[in-house]
């Protein structure tokens, strides 16, 4: 049986634990401390990591890791992205400047993203709507960097399944072509 290592990164808040216990088999393990940044309006925050898992059709196995959202904490970026197969990036469209927040992380995993494959996932997209997927879309091409952008509601499994097998398509598709 194969396994394989998934990052979901983004900002506090933007929902890497709830994605990964939306989907997760096992209960996912987290690394939560209360939230001492006023900024934010939650009551914990991610310290170290989240981990779940989930096994595929083929029986191939997920390992899910989710990094801490503050940058204060990204060494530890450096260290889970080890070894990952792809990365999910997760933007929480209700923060002041969300286009701001992508390229954080866009920057903070450029390597993994150059060597594998990426997935931008836009939440609370239906609250406010603005920027639009196309705008992100404008941002990454910019960057250079060529993945979907796809509206996400981290608490419903099925997107978060979807987001995952954008994730995997695209590195097929990058194994078929080199």
């Amino acid at each position: 049986m194969s396994e394989h290592k998934i990052i979901f990164t983004g900002t506090t808040g933007a929902g890497k634990t709830t994605a990964i216990g939306a989907v997760s088999e096992i209960a996912p393990i987290s690394t939560d401390v209360r939230n001492n940044d006023a900024s934010v309006a939650k009551a914990t925050t991610t310290a170290g990591l989240d981990y779940g898992e989930l096994t595929l059709d083929n029986g191939e196995k997920l390992r899910l890791y989710g990094t801490p959202g503050q940058q204060r904490f990204d060494f530890m970026w450096d260290i889970l992205a080890r070894g990952a197969l792809g990365v999910v990036v997760l933007v929480d469209n209700s923060r002041p400047d969300p286009l701001a927040d992508l390229e954080v992380y866009l920057a903070g995993f450029k390597r993994l993203i150059a060597d594998s494959a990426c997935v931008v996932a836009v939440g609370r997209l239906d609250q406010h709507p603005e920027p639009g997927l196309a705008r992100y879309a404008e941002r990454l091409e910019a960057h250079a960097v060529l993945c979907p952008v796809l509206p996400v509601d981290v608490r419903d499994r099925g997107q978060v399944i979807r987001l995952l097998d954008m994730l995997l398509l695209q590195l097929e598709t990058n194994a078929d072509e080199g």
